[in-house]
């Protein structure tokens, strides 16, 4: 009985702890200690099992009160599931894979993209660099760039000489390269002060034009906003202008929100814009450093004009960020 008691009490515990953190994001507050449930819905979903599998293994089956904490954990791990599964390998995939027939003989523009947050303080910029040499990206996104990682990617110019500098000492800077020339480039800070965003026209070699946007908007946190709301505008601002647009459009970069959020769906719903990731995977980009914390922070969206080549989560070079890449196919034009 004390052995039962102890179990069942334990158990209880963690369960009613999972219960509030799974119901806390239904709250319309936008707090970090809110919004922060959000981010680990993976996690949960597995501490879940962990305790069903722990009350299947410690507490007799001939109790109510057992059935009663399996239900509420059975609950929990549906309710978490319910939000990642457009992202696992089972869900329907919201954009077409590429597949070049052998007989065509004129092939879809392909874009290249890097999106990268490199981690101010990471001075490991050598790594970063034969990586982008190695992997050819058409265009970088380069987030919490500052004056010292401006000199350090100075030789990638060679390549890819269209450039938007934004250096900044305050974990917001950012910098765009890109193979192709970029016009009406504007550099705006949408919502907060020193926190920029890039759009741009990118002008591809069959004379088409992409409008590329690319984001970092401060996350809700102790050590950052106290509430999510400067974030969600911004992300909201930039759907409307996706939506907007009539021609290929691209929203890229540190968005420091996760795929399956709220806000995020939203962002989806006002832009139009598609998901590549949805039906293939998490590609979980942050923490680099903590493999049991990882959740995906650096997306990539983009409008309906486009197929997906190829996608892939690159190796860590000393940021808290793994870099993404991701290689699209522009459809041509009927």
């Amino acid at each position: 009985m004390p052995e039962f008691n102890v179990a069942f009490l334990t158990l209880s515990l963690f369960t009613l702890l999972l219960v509030v953190v799974s119901l806390l994001p239904l709250s319309q507050r936008t707090h970090w200690l809110i919004r922060l449930w959000d981010f680990p819905r993976l996690q949960l979903t597995t501490f879940a099992l962990v305790l069903l599998i722990a009350s299947a293994a410690f507490l007799p089956v001939d109790r109510s009160t057992t059935w009663f904490l399996v239900a509420l954990q059975l609950v929990c791990c549906a309710w978490q599931l319910w939000w990642i599964f457009p992202y696992t390998p089972l869900a329907e995939r919201s954009v077409t894979r590429y597949q070049r027939k052998r007989d065509e003989k004129k092939v879809e523009e392909h874009l290249r993209i890097l999106a990268v947050n490199v981690l101010e303080p990471n001075r490991n910029a050598v790594e970063l660099v034969r990586m982008i040499n190695r992997e050819r990206p058409d265009i970088i996104v380069a987030v919490e760039t500052d004056d010292w990682w401006e000199k350090q990617l100075t030789d990638i110019e060679d390549d890819l000489p269209h450039v938007v500098r934004v250096p900044q000492n305050n974990l917001y800077g950012m910098m765009l390269y890109s193979v192709w020339p970029l016009e009406n480039v504007k550099v705006e800070n949408l919502v907060q002060e020193n926190v920029p965003s890039i759009s741009a026209d990118v002008q591809m070699p069959d004379g088409r034009v992409v409008k590329l946007h690319c984001v970092h908007p401060a996350p809700p946190s102790p050590t950052e906003n106290e509430k999510s709301k400067p974030r969600d505008r911004e992300l909201l601002q930039i759907a409307k202008r996706a939506a907007k647009e009539t021609g290929p459009v691209i929203v890229t970069g540190d968005l420091n929100d996760v795929a399956w959020s709220p806000t995020t769906r939203e962002f989806i719903r006002v832009s139009k814009l598609l998901d590549p990731r949805m039906g293939r995977g998490f590609f979980n980009t942050f923490h680099a450093q903590l493999p049991f914390l990882r959740w995906p922070l650096d997306h990539l969206f983009h409008s309906e004009h486009f197929m997906l080549v190829k996608m892939r989560r690159l190796p860590k070079f000393g940021s808290d960020h793994f870099p993404l890449l991701i290689e699209l196919a522009l459809k041509r034009e009927s």
